[in-house]
């Protein structure tokens, strides 16, 4: 059996479709099981142990307006429609995916009707009843499993498992193991209104740093400006190093599987945390942990509540879900996690 999975972005849904992946191939590790991304996952993806290929969507390259943009689009085009599947399956459910679903050769394209972009149906030819939207991500994209004709897993496996050279590079960026419980703060996220004050980050470091953890920021390159800002501000010199822009997403995987706590916002480093073991203490406001929170037993999600909130918006004139999770309440949480740890 041939079965292309379609979930292009963004990493954190990425992340959460894994299982289905993972669920097809223990149970049939002969099924040959394909995956496109956007640019952004496909290294997490490369090499994974469920999947046989990963294919990366031109979307980006088309974007960018290279010159080698034609003939990328067209090799990407071949590439997809070299095999032909068995089934088709659309976790993304946009147009954007819809599209990529109708380009397929495949004798059953699966999706959701009604979802973000009702539209999407278009593309394919079994259409599932819609889904809850308040179900968690991760358990709906595994409600996918029945209709592809297997069952759910007893255990949640992601399958992102570190390589010795992998482990070896976080290590290098941190300068070896000193023995000290490592903590991954992660500030940043896509949506402004899920950002938390930077000035509780600065507060609550400084309170880690008191407990003899070693702190580590991360980001993207373009989030260094205020990764370095809180680095500075913390005053903690080496007991707060920022390698934002630093790590490619295995190495991030690497150093997320070896600390013994991620504190982040509503984002796909947070999930890649949960996924990796890290012990993830996940500070929410506009949107719904019980949707979207990181998935384990081991993590705390902080949120205040507030009638607002969930609000699901991007902007927000006067954030106070976010500011108002005060960042003493958020040390003390961190560190009681930390020791249980």
């Amino acid at each position: 059996m041939k079965i292309l999975i379609v979930k292009l972005s963004a990493l954190g849904d990425v992340v959460q479709s894994l299982p289905v992946a993972m669920a097809i191939h223990r149970q049939d590790p002969g099924v040959q099981v394909d995956w496109l991304v956007e640019r952004a996952s496909y290294d997490l993806l490369k090499g994974h142990p469920a999947l046989n290929r990963v294919l990366l969507s031109p979307r980006h390259a088309i974007s960018d307006g290279n010159d080698d943009t034609i003939p990328e689009v067209r090799d990407f085009i071949k590439a997809l429609r070299q095999k032909e599947y068995d089934i088709v399956v659309d976790l993304q459910g946009l147009m954007k995916s819809a599209i990529f679903v109708s380009l397929s050769r495949g004798r059953r394209k699966i999706g959701f009707k009604g979802g973000k972009e009702f539209l999407s149906a278009w593309a394919y030819n079994e259409r599932l009843a819609p889904y809850d939207p308040d179900r968690a991500a991760l358990r709906r994209y595994l409600d996918l499993l029945e209709p592809l004709g297997f069952e759910q897993p007893a255990q949640v496996e992601f399958g992102l498992k570190s390589e010795p050279d992998e482990i070896a590079a976080a290590w290098e960026l941190l300068g070896g193991d000193d023995g000290r419980p490592l903590v991954v703060l992660h500030p940043m996220a896509k949506w402004d209104s899920k950002l938390w004050p930077l000035r509780h980050w600065i507060h609550l470091a400084q309170s880690l740093g008191k407990s003899g953890a070693r702190l580590v920021l991360t980001g993207s390159s373009d989030d260094q400006p205020l990764t370095r800002l809180i680095a500075r501000r913390a005053g903690l010199g080496e007991g707060l190093m920022d390698l934002s822009g630093r790590t490619g997403l295995k190495t991030l995987a690497a150093l997320l599987s070896r600390a013994r706590l991620a504190v982040c916002t509503d984002t796909g480093v947070m999930h890649l945390a949960a996924a990796v073991g890290a012990p993830v203490l996940a500070l929410f406001g506009p949107t719904a942990p019980w949707r979207t929170g990181p998935f384990g037993a081991g993590n705390q999600v902080l949120r205040t509540g507030i009638d607002c909130s969930p609000c699901f918006e991007r902007d927000c004139a006067e954030p106070i879900c976010m500011e108002g999770l005060e960042p003493e309440q958020v040390a003390r949480t961190a560190l009681n996690m930390l020791e249980k740890a």
